[in-house]
């Protein structure tokens, strides 16, 4: 008989999965997808909506009738997960909130965006509130998730070091908050379904804020709120405008996220540029 697995390896075994984002059992016991397959396969085909007066109209048999109405597998919820109704409610409850404070309660309150059943904390933002510049980055990560701050692992770290070089800090000039309010599984990359609910609460927060000077940290900042499909490398280091809903006009600066500089130190040249742009741009603004 094989031995079992030491404490050892099962401890090792749960810490990879921890890191791969699995943390949670989803049955007890394991489903065979091929079988399924085959079975659905099998099924008779569904008559074409085209069928003539008589077959459609027919009464069909009872036993043909009965898989349609008693399999509660296939049963859809009200409001499916990620649906358009959810982007709706969220931008409802966004629009609600008059001040950050309100704003975060609404946020932690928020049950429409299902990675907030896997993450630990929600992560609303940090820093100056009275501060010129707001940074918005793409998701909380491991730490982010743990301690419910955002940009405080490594890569908050090197953040806090590339602001420090132009004058700026974390306690004074910068105040940071993300796309997303919580850390996708695996710190995976954030998705549409994501995106598309989170970005109202996003919005309705540089609204509130009302920063002198943005900073978009990463694709997924840069594309969504700007509304463009360009990626962040043609889209750093040019100036655009966001325009709040009552017409102000915000500079706004797409630079690479820090983890991008982590995993490719090439970049760090091209982002010493856009930080020394951001310095210039925002004393021109604070002398006006």
């Amino acid at each position: 008989m094989d031995a079992l697995p030491s404490a050892t390896d099962i401890a090792a075994l749960l810490r990879w999965y921890a890191e791969a984002g699995v943390d949670e059992a989803i049955g007890e016991a394991a489903l065979d997808r091929y079988e399924a397959t085959v079975a659905l396969a099998a099924r008779p085909a569904t008559p074409p909506a085209s069928v003539p007066a008589r077959v459609a109209t027919a009464a069909p048999p009872p036993a043909a009738a009965a898989p349609r109405t008693s399999a509660p597998a296939r049963a859809m919820p009200t409001v499916p997960l990620e649906s358009p109704q959810l982007v709706e409610d969220a931008r409802t409850t966004a629009a609600r909130a008059e001040s950050l404070v309100e704003l975060e309660a609404a946020i932690r309150a928020f049950e429409g965006c299902s990675l907030k059943r896997l993450a630990k904390n929600t992560v609303f933002a940090d820093g100056a509130a009275d501060a010129p510049v707001m940074v918005v980055g793409e998701a909380p990560g491991e730490d982010e998730d743990r301690q419910g701050k955002p940009f405080v692992g490594v890569s908050g770290r090197l953040m806090d070091r590339m602001f420090a070089a132009i004058g700026l800090t974390r306690e004074r000039d910068v105040y940071i908050t993300n796309i997303l309010n919580w850390r996708p599984p695996g710190n995976r990359t954030p998705n549409l379904s994501d995106v598309a609910i989170c970005v109202a609460f996003a919005r309705r927060h540089i609204e509130l804020k009302r920063p002198r000077l943005l900073v978009l940290a990463g694709g997924v900042p840069a594309k969504s709120l700007l509304e463009t499909e360009t990626g962040i490398t043609r889209l750093r280091g040019r100036w655009f405008e966001y325009t709040l809903p009552d017409g102000t006009r915000i500079p706004t600066m797409p630079m690479f996220h820090p983890a991008y500089l982590l995993r490719t130190p090439g970049g760090k040249r091209q982002t010493w540029i856009d930080l020394l742009n951001i310095r210039e741009r925002l004393d021109q603004i604070l002398a006006s």
